[in-house]
């Protein structure tokens, strides 16, 4: 009776290890960007911890149809892409984890950082 209780617990214990090891990554620290508001000024805009190997369309910025963000630095433990358009198409730059902030001159819409 023993061995069955102990082989059951054995089990339990797996399962649970191994459904742990599925959830979602995500690189850490701060990605930030600038962009202007609708009002003509400067904002700034941080992704906290943000979620790797998907495609991230940034706040304010994301549409086609909207400015661009710029000046991307990106302040996590994990390189990122950077896409001068939205649903990370168009051209495109690494930036290699906690870089030095990019030039103003370098449009952003959407990035994707690297999966684990």
């Amino acid at each position: 009776m023993k061995l069955r209780s102990t082989l059951g617990a054995c089990l339990g214990a797996l399962t649970l290890v191994l459904s742990l090891s599925g959830s979602a990554q995500a690189a850490e620290g701060n990605f930030h960007y600038k962009y202007v508001d609708g009002h003509g000024q400067e904002q700034y805009a941080t992704l906290h911890d943000p979620h790797s190997g998907k495609c991230i369309n940034l706040y304010a910025v994301g549409d086609d149809d909207d400015l661009p963000g710029y000046g991307p630095h990106n302040q996590t433990d994990t390189p990122v892409t950077v896409y001068v358009n939205a649903n990370c198409s168009g051209p495109e730059w690494r930036l290699k984890a906690n870089g030095a902030p990019a030039k103003d001159t370098l449009e952003v819409r959407s990035v994707r950082f690297d999966a684990p």
